[in-house]
């Protein structure tokens, strides 16, 4: 299988299956100096992990993660890096009723039709379990962005269903099980969760990142933007459908007068371009949000064929999200530092001697 290497620079790999033995990513161009322990992987991954609440899957795994190469007495070497997961909680055998069967919303019919193989358990290399390495691969990358140019990367749970945040406040974000910016609407939010977990269905959600920090002239223009790069990496994360760009398809219904982002001398007047502008950054917060799919892992029977070419009923068990959105947050960032730390060294290759222009706006 191909495809498994993103960026030019810094070059993350990820490999293994959702119930396989392991899974893993090899990071290579990362500078070297920065210093790293496995400890520091710890915060990300904890996010980004099942079983934290009743609102997720109950699959609880340990996450440890092993640093293979590419550090040195606590300091990368700027050699490849390479990262190693356990699988400790795999349970395979509820994955048996459906080996033969093609879920419905699922990659199933598409990897078998590409490759005339697959591994069932679990949904195998189609799984979100994958992600964790590309959260443990942005560990390194947010730490090198927030040390050598202050960029912040935070993310939130904007939409979860038909329910939008009111109120916002980023210090009630990382203080309940949802990412949620306003505190006042989780007991709704448990409540709406606990009925549909109930129902047996599942719903859709809207994750946004912030990057603040990010200075002006990363990108490149036509084939290398880093709104391009941005929406590839994201479009890339299991079950998203659509990515924007600041105001994205709100843009449709707006005028010219009212989208253009006018300059003033001590600041951009608005952010509907997200922080981007050609392909290049502008100095303003970068902001892009994910559209993610309701997980098709549900109790509710729907209709499939199985590989007799025979009709069947499905019926997903197991331990499954019903709002995959939940746990989308550290996985949104991670995509969003990893393409910012990629063209932030490409930048530097080939730009690193211009240095700031004036004028630079605040």
């Amino acid at each position: 299988m191909s495809s498994n290497s993103f960026g030019k620079l810094f070059t993350v790999t990820t490999f293994g299956e959702s119930h396989g033995p392991a899974i893993g990513c090899v990071i290579d161009g990362c500078p070297p100096g920065l210093a790293i322990d496995a400890d520091e992987f710890r915060r990300d991954l904890d996010r980004r992990a099942t079983g934290k609440s009743r609102h997720t899957s109950q699959r609880r795994e340990a996450d440890e993660v092993e640093i293979l190469s590419g550090v040195y007495e606590g300091r990368t070497t700027g050699t490849p890096i390479a990262l190693l997961v356990r699988n400790t909680d795999q349970r395979s055998k509820d994955y048996g009723d459906i080996a033969s069967t093609f879920r419905p919303g699922h990659a199933d019919y598409t990897y078998w039709q590409k490759y005339g193989i697959r591994d069932p358990r679990g949904g195998g290399r189609s799984s979100a379990r994958e992600t964790t390495m590309r959260v443990a691969a942005a560990v390194i990358a947010k730490k090198w962005l927030a040390e050598r140019h202050g960029v912040r990367v935070r993310g939130y749970l904007a939409q979860l269903g038909d329910i939008a945040h009111e109120g916002f406040d980023w210090d009630a974000v990382e203080g309940n099980p949802f990412f949620w910016p306003d505190a006042a609407q989780v007991p709704a939010l448990e409540k709406a969760m606990d009925a549909l977990r109930k129902s047996g269905d599942s719903v859709g959600a809207r994750v946004t990142v912030v990057a603040d920090g990010v200075p002006p002239g990363w990108g490149e223009p036509i084939y290398g933007k880093l709104d391009g790069d941005l929406a590839g990496a994201l479009m890339s994360i299991n079950a998203v459908k659509g990515v924007e760009i600041g105001d994205g398809f709100a843009a449709v219904e707006q005028r010219g007068s009212q989208h253009r982002d006018e300059m003033c001398l001590d600041g951009f007047t608005s952010n509907h371009a997200g922080g981007i502008l050609g392909g290049i950054s502008t100095g303003q917060a970068v902001v892009a949000s994910i559209a993610l799919k309701p997980t098709s892992s549900i109790l509710i029977p729907g209709r499939s064929v199985n590989l007799a070419g025979e009709p069947v009923e499905v019926v997903t068990k197991g331990r499954h999200d019903p709002c995959v959105g939940i746990r989308a947050t550290p996985i949104a960032e991670a995509m969003v530092a990893l393409v910012l730390m990629d063209h932030a060294l490409r930048h530097r290759a080939q730009c690193g001697d211009v240095g700031d222009v004036a004028p630079r706006i605040p």
